[in-house]
C-alpha cells in the first residue's frame, strides 16, 4: 500500500532518488563504523511474497518444497555475508485501513473470477500477469522462516510502523521492502525488494533526502505530504478539491510529468510555498479543508512519527485528537469533489501491486486500545522550539469516550479491560498500548498468547482473545461452481469449537459474544463482518481451561489436549485411529475425516488423490517437483488444493489453541501437500489409474495408503457418511456443477445433533450488524447474499 501515487512519480520524475547499491559493499561498510555490530536488514516479509513466490505453478494451491528452497536461498545468500534478516508480517488491519482491505479483497474477487474463466476456456495456467498467491502464502511463510532459524515478528499493530521503528531503534542497515510508507517514516534507508538481484545482491535504495530536494520540503513534511495526497489511513477523495486547487494555481507544470505527477508537485509546492509561510499564525486546520475528517487527518500523520520523533505539523490540540483511538469517525471526501476524477484509482496494496504482495495474511488486531495503535506513539510540537506543550484536550471530543467502538457491534461485543494495562498519559505513550480492551480478562493467559503471537508461533488465536475480530484473504474458488463450499463455511464450526475455548474460559460457551469474521467468499459484500457465535464442544469432564492446556505440565496433559484438538473437528469418537497414525500424517487424515464429512460432494478419488499425493511428496525433491508436467488444469482440482490448504492453516490455529498437541512442523504443507502433484493424482484418478499406481508401485506406499484411507473412511462412517467412487456419484448428482438445489443435499450430521454445529449446506453468510438476531441463518443452500 502506501501513497498514492507516489510509487510511479518517483520512478518517472525523480530518477536520481533511486540509487543502484550493494548490500555486501554496504554491510562492510557499516562494519566498520560501528565495529561489533552484526549489519542487520528489517524485512516487510509481506511485501516480499510476490518476490518470493517463484514456482511455476501457482494455480493448483502452491508448490511449497519448492517455495520453501527459494526461502532458504534467500536467507542463506545474506548470511553468506555477515547480514542479519529480521521478517515482520502483519498482525491485524487496523479499522481505519479496512475499507482499503475490503476494496482490495473485492478486487481480488474479479481477478479470481477471470482466473477460473481462463482455466475453463484454455485447460492450462494463466500466465504470470494474472497471477494470484496461493492460499495461506503468508502464513505458511512465517513458520517456513522460524524453521530456517531466521528471527521473525508478528505486529502488534500496522506493520510498516514496526519496522521503521525496528529499524531506527536498532540502528539497522536499511529496510528492505517495497511500499511508499518507508520514504515517509524517517527511519533508516529503504531498499526495494523488486529491483534485488539475489546473485549480486544489488538493489535499488530509495532516498528520502533526495526526494525531499527534488519537492523543496524538508522530512518532517513528508507526513502531511502523505496525508494531502491519500495513503491507507487518509482516503485518496478527501482532499481531492484541495489537489486540484492547488494544481490550478501550480505555474511550474512539467510537461514530461503526468497529471499525477503535476499534483504531488503542486501539492509539495503549497506546502512549502503558502502553508510553511504561515506556520504558527494560523492552525493547520484553518489553513486546509479538514470539515469532520479533522481526527482522521490528524491520526493519520502522527502514524508516521516514530518513537521520540516530532512534527511542527501537529500542535497540541491536535494531538488530543490523535488519541481518540476509539472515535468514530466520519471519512467523507472533500464536499466539493468528483467522483469521475481521473486521480482516482485503485489504491497501491502490498497484494495488488506488480512489485508488492498479498496482505492476505494481515490478521486480526492484537493487544492495542485501538486498531491504530500507530497513532498512540509520542505526538511533538515544532522541533525548533525546543520545548513541549502540555497536553491539551480538544473540547469539541470531551463527549467521546476514547475507548468506545462502534456504536453498532458496542452492543453485540462486551469487552473486559485487562487490569495489566495501566492507563497513563496518552502523548507519552510509545507503539505497545499501555491500557487494553480484550475479549478476556485472564492476563496470565493474554501475555502467553501475546509472546505467542509476537513470536509468529501461533495463528489467530491472540486477535481472537484481545479483539474478537478475525479476518481471511481471497481464496482461489470458483464462485460459478457452487457443488464445491467456499473455505469460509467449511471451517467455521471449527472456529466456533475455538472460540468457545478461547473465550469461555471453561463456561458455557452460550454465553460468549460472537466474533466478528471477515471472511472473503462469494456473495459476500464485506459491508460488515459475520457476527459468528461460539459453539460449545461436548468432553467428558467438560471443555478444560486454557490454563491447564497451555500452563500444565503434569502427565496426561498431553493426552487432554489432542482430546480437545480432536473435538473442535467433531472427530472425538475416532481419537484412538487417528492418533495411531504416524507423523506427519496425522494432521492430514483428521482434515480429510472432517472434510469428508463436512462435503457431501467429494468422491472417493478425491480421497485417493490427496493420500496418494501425501504419501509420494517425501520421496520428491524440489527440482523433481518443478519438473512435473500436467496434461491439463482442472478448475475443480484448483478449487480443492485451495480448500486442503485453507484447512492446514486451521489446524495451525486449533494446534495453537489447545497448547500445541502436535508438532507444529508436521502441519506444514512442505511436508504434506503439493499442489502440482496433488493436481496429477487428481487428473491420474479420472483415467482411472489404479492404487498401486497412484502410489507409483511402492509396496510400503500402498500399505500406508490403505491405512490411512481405512481411518478417513472409518470416521466418516461414525458420521453416516459414505464416500462413494466418482462412477457412482456423477449419475445420482448429475446437477452439482450448478447451484445444488435441496433435492440434492445429503442429511448431514448438523441436521441430526444441532450442538456440533451446521453442515456447510446450512450455513448462511452469518448475521450482519443490522440484523436484529446475531445468529440468523440464510438460505439452506449457504449462498445468500
Amino acid at each position: 500500500m502506501g501513497v498514492r501515487g507516489l510509487q510511479g512519480f518517483v520512478a518517472s520524475s525523480c530518477p536520481h532518488v533511486c540509487t543502484t547499491v550493494n548490500f555486501k559493499e554496504l554491510a562492510e561498510q557499516h562494519q566498520s563504523k560501528h565495529p561489533g555490530c552484526t549489519p542487520t536488514i528489517v524485512v516487510d516479509a509481506m511485501c516480499c511474497l510476490r518476490y518470493w513466490y517463484t514456482p511455476e505453478s501457482w494455480v493448483c494451491g502452491g508448490q511449497w518444497k519448492e517455495y520453501f528452497s527459494v526461502l532458504r536461498d534467500f536467507v542463506r545468500t545474506f548470511t553468506d555475508v555477515g547480514i542479519k534478516l529480521v521478517f515482520f508480517f502483519d498482525g491485524m488491519v487496523e479499522k481505519e485501513k479496512r475499507d482499503v482491505w475490503v476494496k482490495r479483497r473485492l478486487k481480488n474477487n474479479r481477478e479470481i473470477a477471470r482466473i477460473f474463466h481462463y482455466i475453463k476456456t484454455h485447460r492450462e495456467q494463466p500466465s504470470r500477469s494474472m497471477f494470484f498467491i496461493p492460499s495461506g502464502l503468508a502464513i505458511f511463510t512465517r513458520f517456513a522462516l522460524k524453521t530456517l532459524g531466521q528471527e521473525t515478528l508478528c505486529s502488534l499493530q500496522e506493520a510498516d510502523y514496526e519496522v521503521a521503528s525496528y529499524g531506527l531503534q536498532n540502528n539497522c542497515l536499511g529496510i528492505l521492502g517495497e511500499d511508499t510508507d518507508y520514504l515517509i517514516y524517517d527511519s533508516c534507508p529503504y531498499f526495494s525488494i523488486s529491483e534485488l538481484c539475489l546473485d549480486s545482491l544489488s538493489t535499488v535504495m530509495l532516498c528520502r533526502e533526495k526526494l525531499c530536494a527534488s519537492l523543496g520540503l524538508c522530512l518532517a513534511d513528508l507526513p502531511l505530504l502523505a496525508c494531502l495526497l491519500g495513503n491507507d489511513v487518509v482516503p485518496e477523495g478527501m482532499f481531492e478539491t484541495f489537489r486540484y486547487k492547488c494544481l490550478s494555481f501550480y505555474t511550474s507544470v512539467k510537461e514530461n510529468c503526468d497529471r499525477r505527477g503535476n499534483v504531488i508537485l503542486a501539492v509539495a509546492d503549497h506546502i512549502a510555498k503558502v502553508l510553511r509561510l504561515y506556520q504558527g499564525e494560523k492552525k493547520l486546520e484553518e489553513m486546509l479543508p479538514l470539515g469532520p475528517n479533522k481526527a482522521l487527518f490528524y491520526k493519520g500523520m502522527a502514524s508516521y512519527l516514530l518513537p521520540g520523533q516530532k512534527s511542527p505539523w501537529i500542535s497540541p490540540k491536535a494531538k488530543a485528537i490523535t488519541t481518540l483511538d476509539k472515535q468514530i469517525i466520519s471519512v467523507s471526501s472533500d464536499p466539493e469533489s468528483k467522483q469521475g476524477s481521473p486521480e482516482s484509482s485503485d489504491p497501491e496494496s502490498k497484494q495488488g501491486s506488480p512489485e508488492s504482495t498479498d496482505s492476505g495474511s494481515k490478521q486480526g488486531s492484537p493487544e492495542s486500545t485501538d486498531s491504530g495503535s500507530k497513532q498512540g506513539s509520542p505526538v511533538c510540537t515544532d522541533p525548533e522550539s525546543k520545548q513541549e506543550s502540555p497536553m491539551c484536550t480538544d473540547p469539541e471530543s470531551k463527549q467521546e469516550d476514547p475507548m468506545c467502538t462502534d456504536p453498532e457491534s458496542k452492543q453485540e461485543v462486551p469487552m473486559c479491560t485487562d487490569p495489566e494495562f495501566k492507563e497513563e498519559d496518552p502523548m507519552n505513550m510509545e507503539p505497545e498500548i499501555k491500557r487494553q480492551v480484550t475479549m478476556v480478562s485472564d492476563t496470565e493467559i493474554l501475555k502467553v498468547a501475546r509472546a505467542q503471537h509476537v513470536q509468529a508461533e501461533s495463528y489467530l488465536v491472540y486477535n481472537i482473545m484481545a479483539s474478537g475480530e478475525i479476518e481471511c484473504s481471497n481464496t482461489l474458488e470458483d464462485a460459478l461452481d457452487q457443488a464445491l463450499p467456499s473455505q469460509a463455511f467449511v471451517y467455521r464450526p471449527v472456529r466456533q469449537r475455538v472460540y468457545s475455548l478461547l473465550l469461555a474460559g471453561g463456561h458455557d460457551g452460550a454465553s460468549c459474544p460472537p466474533v466478528q469474521e471477515w471472511f472473503v467468499y462469494s456473495g459476500n459484500p464485506l459491508t460488515h463482518p459475520d457476527l459468528v457465535r461460539p459453539l460449545q464442544m461436548s468432553l467428558p469432564g467438560g471443555t478444560p481451561s486454557l490454563k491447564l492446556l497451555w500452563l500444565n505440565h503434569e502427565p496426561g496433559t498431553q493426552a487432554r489436549r489432542v482430546e480437545v484438538l480432536l473435538a473442535c473437528f467433531d472427530l472425538s469418537s475416532s481419537s484412538e485411529e487417528l492418533q495411531a497414525v504416524e507423523s506427519p500424517f496425522q494432521g492430514l487424515c483428521c482434515l480429510l475425516a472432517y472434510l469428508f464429512v463436512q462435503v457431501d460432494t467429494l468422491c472417493l478419488e478425491d480421497l485417493h488423490a490427496f493420500i496418494a499425493q501425501a504419501l509420494c511428496l517425501p520421496g520428491k525433491s524440489a527440482g523433481h517437483l518443478a519438473d512435473v508436467q500436467l496434461d491439463r488444469v482442472d478448475p475443480r482440482a484448483v478449487q480443492l488444493g485451495s480448500l486442503l490448504v485453507r484447512g492446514l492453516t486451521m489446524l495451525l490455529l486449533v494446534n495453537s489453541a489447545c497448547g500445541f498437541p502436535w508438532s507444529t512442523s508436521d502441519l506444514m504443507p512442505w511436508n504434506v501437500f503439493d499442489g502440482k502433484l496433488f493436481h496429477e493424482k487428481y487428473l491420474q484418478t479420472e483415467k482411472g489409474y489404479t492404487v498401486e499406481a497412484l502410489v507409483e508401485q511402492n509396496r510400503a506406499r500402498l500399505t500406508q495408503f490403505h491405512q490411512l484411507k481405512s481411518v478417513v473412511c472409518k470416521a466418516c462412517l461414525r458420521e453416516d457418511r459414505r464416500i462413494a467412487s466418482r462412477q457412482l456419484w456423477q449419475p445420482l448428482h448429475s446437477g452439482r456443477r450448478g447451484r445444488p438445489g435441496s433435492g440434492a443435499h445429503r442429511t448431514s450430521f448438523g441436521n441430526s445433533r444441532s450442538d456440533q454445529g451446521q453442515h456447510w449446506r446450512e450455513q448462511g453468510p452469518g448475521s450482519r450488524q443490522q440484523e436484529p438476531d446475531p445468529w440468523r441463518r440464510g438460505s439452506s443452500s449457504g449462498w445468500s447474499n
